[in-house]
């Protein structure tokens, strides 16, 4: 298996995460806004998908015994890795205030 596809596939999950909030924004439909929590549902698990890809990456590395980049990636790993949980739970909270201060269809 090709581990540096961990990494970007966390990258794409937490870019995922970040989007799928906004994009029932602007539908007044009532279609649209019965999808709008499923939205929410969705980016937090490519949220949560792009944190448990970064567990495994961090796992790869205690099992291959590459210590030096276990240590040297670890401190940003953890950082960013706070930055996504906490900007992802802002976007779903900004946007369902955004959606509930809309009309109702």
């Amino acid at each position: 298996m090709n581990y540096t596809l961990l990494n970007l596939g966390s990258v794409l999950l937490g870019l995922l995460g970040w989007v799928l909030p906004w994009l029932p924004i602007k539908g007044n439909s009532l279609s649209v806004v019965r999808r709008r929590g499923l939205f929410q549902w969705a980016s937090l698990s490519c949220c949560a998908l792009a944190l448990w890809l970064q567990l495994c990456y961090q796992w790869h590395l205690v099992d291959i015994g590459d210590w030096s980049a276990l240590m040297d990636t670890t401190g940003a790993v953890v950082k960013v890795s706070g930055f996504l949980l906490l900007t992802t739970a802002a976007d779903n909270l900004l946007a369902r205030v955004l959606w509930s201060r809309e009309k109702k269809p």
